[in-house]
């Protein structure tokens, strides 16, 4: 599949067009890439996800306070949230890297992935305003706010664990560092977390050693069906 034709499906998976092609090649690019790249849209982005998704909450759950609101929203733009849809659109095969992470499996790297999903979002905003990037971002995160559990969602992946565990009276998980990838500046990291009373062994990847520990904690908490 040409580039092309992956901006298409990619498109068509947003269910959105761009007036501006060269705006989503932009938010496609990393900085290892061009000296154009994404970082910028990403961080409009960031405010634009965040933004669409505490009106969502405001109007979705009205008996909550601010303090529930603002765990609950910190939860859902949070980077393993990110990483999940990133990974549903198949995004990383669509961004545009240069050599060296190519070969260092960028594209599948968390801080990538959510920082391109994000920088999608900024793109939309600026192609058509506001009101169009709402509709992108509650098509690709709708799915997931519709499976909200209220009571569960502001904790986070490794509070869940943790409590599902000491209400089994099991012994809890132990998180190590397996792995460290890319310059001292922007780093990803790569945890496991061992359950060894269940036999359990999870890994995360993130771009802080608490990021990849809450991956971790996701994953293991997947193999236990718990929801986070």
């Amino acid at each position: 599949m040409n580039h092309l034709q992956g901006e298409d499906l990619l498109c068509k998976q947003l269910g959105y067009e761009f007036k501006e092609q060269r705006l989503l090649r932009r938010a496609l690019t990393h900085r290892s890439y061009s000296a154009e790249h994404n970082e910028r849209l990403e961080f409009l982005g960031d405010s634009v996800l965040g933004c669409v998704v505490a009106k969502y909450l405001h109007d979705s759950f009205p008996q909550l306070s601010e303090g529930e609101l603002s765990r609950l929203r910190s939860n859902l733009v949070r980077e393993q949230t990110l990483v999940t849809l990133a990974q549903q659109l198949d995004l990383g095969s669509h961004l545009r890297l240069g050599e060296g992470e190519l070969k260092s499996g960028g594209f599948r790297r968390h801080s990538i992935l959510a920082d391109g999903l994000e920088a999608l979002f900024g793109a939309v905003f600026i192609d058509r305003g506001f009101e169009a990037a709402q509709k992108v971002v509650l098509n690709i995160c709708m799915p997931y706010l519709e499976k909200v559990d209220v009571q569960n969602l502001g904790k986070d992946a490794k509070t869940l664990l943790q409590e599902h565990l000491q209400s089994k009276h099991l012994s809890l998980p132990c998180y190590s560092v397996i792995a460290t990838h890319g310059e001292a500046h922007a780093q990803s990291f790569q945890v496991e977390c061992v359950i060894s009373s269940l036999k359990i062994t999870a890994r995360g990847e993130g771009s802080s050693r608490r990021n990849a520990e809450q991956q971790a904690a996701q994953a293991a908490c997947h193999e236990l069906s718990l929801q986070t």
